[in-house]
């Protein structure tokens, strides 16, 4: 099976680390969080594997390499220019049927080879990895009526949405609905291919997920790591 990571971010919430290294190079304990990604998914069938990159494109490519030594087939996407989340798979050539596409700064535990399973029971054109991300407000909530009258005071409460998780499975056929070289983000193909009443539907998981994105995600990361290695590896 075939998967994309998307490395060509600057990572700019991450500044300064990823002014000298690429964020999919950020450490975790003991190896890059990219390579952790691969471990991954190597152990779950995806042997061939693109990766799409530009901000400091030359340090992930002489980290990782041909991915022989991880018994992977890498090979390499350029942009030149930043192309959003979608974008960079206009320039991809020699893509499956059905292929995965993912962040390059996540840790998660999910089964990548189960998530390709539902995305073909459910023959979708895009699957969506799901997550239910609690989210505290700091402040009283109010709840009124029609008439303005206040009918309820939630203090600080915990609201809970489904989030992406930055994980997808897609068919080759979005292609058709992505401008070659032109930037795109992901929640705006999505609500595209909802529009035009295309397939898309959502992978629920329940186990452990985290990207680095913030300092203060990749600093949690880092303290809960080791705990987790096992599940992780």
């Amino acid at each position: 099976m075939q998967a994309v990571i998307l490395a060509g971010g600057k990572g700019k919430r991450l500044a300064p680390y990823t002014t000298i290294l690429p964020k999919p190079l950020m450490p975790i304990d003991d190896m890059p969080i990219l390579e952790i990604v691969l471990l991954q998914l190597k152990k779950n069938g995806f042997t061939k594997i693109v990766l799409a990159v530009g901000h400091l494109a030359g340090l992930i490519q002489a980290y990782c390499g041909d991915g022989s030594r991880w018994g992977l087939n890498i090979t390499y996407s350029m942009e030149n220019e930043p192309l959003g989340t979608a974008g960079p798979l206009s320039l991809i050539g020699g893509l499956e049927e059905n292929f995965l596409v993912m962040n390059g700064d996540l840790l998660t535990n999910i089964d990548y080879s189960d998530l390709m399973k539902l995305h073909l029971e459910k023959n979708a054109l895009a699957t969506v990895s799901m997550y239910n991300k609690d989210v505290p407000i700091s402040l009283g909530v109010l709840k009124l009526n029609d008439s303005g009258d206040i009918i309820d005071y939630i203090e600080k409460p915990t609201l809970t949405y489904k989030v992406s998780m930055g994980i997808y499975i897609l068919n080759r056929k979005i292609l058709d609905h992505i401008e070659k070289g032109k930037y795109l983000d992901f929640p705006v193909l999505i609500k595209k291919l909802i529009r035009e009443n295309e397939k898309v539907v959502g992978y629920d998981f329940t186990g452990y997920w985290m990207d680095i994105g913030r300092h203060e995600d990749y600093s949690k990361v880092l303290e809960e790591f080791n705990s987790i290695r096992d599940e992780l590896l």
